[in-house]
């Protein structure tokens, strides 16, 4: 490889798309009327589409878990705004097509001994299956551990594709 020449050179980074594990970030928020809706306003503003999002609830503020189609974006928007907020990675899963899907994800997870924090489902479907969103003590592991049980992981890359998302 020649660095003194025209040629162009695509920079890789580790957070490149196609990153294996999802990015969620955590928006926390005074209990107001109309928060919320300020900041769907700044996301759908800048054609952000919300692919999953839990709110977890006290007297005085939220915390709202949420995931975008680019979190890359979502990142930038975030550090404009007049939010609190920080990212984390979790594991996305498609559910298998199985009389107990969720009872296959979380014992692949126990017999690995990994500790399942939470889950939430994600706006998204593939082959008419649907698929969640796992916070774990180990992403690496976790998502090596379901691949090799068969299970397939949902990708950065996925959340772009607009026919995977159901109304």
């Amino acid at each position: 490889m020649s660095y003194g020449d025209d040629s162009t050179m695509t920079p890789m980074t580790a957070r490149s798309r196609g990153w294996p594990c999802l990015r969620q970030f955590c928006v926390f928020m005074e209990n107001r009327v109309g928060r919320l809706h300020e900041l769907f306003q700044v996301l759908e503003r800048n054609e952000l589409r919300v692919i999953a999002m839990s709110v977890v609830d006290s007297a005085d503020f939220s915390t709202l878990r949420l995931m975008v189609d680019d979190a890359d974006r979502a990142r930038e928007l975030f550090k404009l705004s007049n939010f609190t907020w920080f990212e984390n990675n979790v594991v996305g899963v498609c559910l298998p097509d199985d009389p107990q899907p969720m009872v296959r994800v979380c014992l692949a997870l126990m017999q690995a001994e990994l500790n399942i924090q939470y889950t939430y489902p994600l706006i998204y479907r593939r082959g008419g299956r649907g698929a969640i969103a796992i916070s774990v003590d180990d992403v690496d592991i976790a998502m090596q551990i379901l691949r090799d049980r068969g299970l397939e992981i949902i990708t950065e890359d996925d959340l772009r594709d607009d026919d995977h998302y159901f109304c």
